[in-house]
Formats: C-alpha cells, structure tokens, sequence
C-alpha cells in the first residue's frame, strides 16, 4: 500500500507563486508514473501535469509556461512549482502515483488565489 501526503498549499494573490509537494511512504513510487490533478467546486476532477518514472512530463494546456512537475526520487517525494497564479487555478490539488492496475491518491491540498 503506498500513502501520499501534499503539503504547500494556502492562500496566495494573483502573480504569485506555490509550491506543492507530496510525499509517498514507500521508495516503490520511483517506478510509478505521477501526477498532479485538480478539482474546482462544482467542476469535475482534472489533470494538471504528470511525470513518468522516466522524466517525460505533460502539462494541461491551461498551466503550460506557468507549472513545472518534478520528481525526487530519493525522497519519494513529487513537486508542483506553480508561477503566475491565477485565480482560476484556485482549486484542491491532489497527487497521484500509478502503475498498471495500481492508483493510489492524496487526500488533497487546497489552493486559492485570490486578491
């Protein structure tokens, strides 16, 4: 069983900058694919970025140029550096690790933007 826990979210004005980050209990995540999603109120849960177990990352076109997703893999541990913040991107961020039939998320982290 792997356990993910996002840390770094909060409150932050318009322009400004976060940093996610999700820790995984077991070093078995290093060969799991990774993500990043987001789930507005009243919207439906969506992708935000992932990262395979070989570095090769996807963005959503709605972060491109704003979000970067990288892995430590000494750390178990998965970031979202999150620049330009818009208030759209308010939203509880969730990570996720997987492979084949395994999925395992966070329990989320909430993030606002707002003025």
């Amino acid at each position: 069983q792997v356990q993910l826990v996002e840390s770094g979210g909060g409150l932050v004005q318009p322009g400004g900058s976060l940093r996610l980050s999700c820790a995984a209990s077991t070093s078995i995540v290093r060969l799991y694919d990774r993500g990043w999603y987001r789930q507005a109120p009243g919207n439906q849960r969506e992708l935000v970025a992932r990262i395979t177990s070989s570095g090769s990352t996807n963005y959503a076109d709605s972060v491109k140029g704003r979000f970067t997703i990288s892995r430590d893999n000494a750390k178990n541990t998965l970031y979202l550096q999150m620049n330009s913040l818009k208030p759209e991107d308010t939203a509880v961020y969730y990570c996720q690790a997987g492979r084949g039939t395994k999925d395992y998320w966070g329990q989320g982290t909430q993030v606002t933007v707002s003025s």
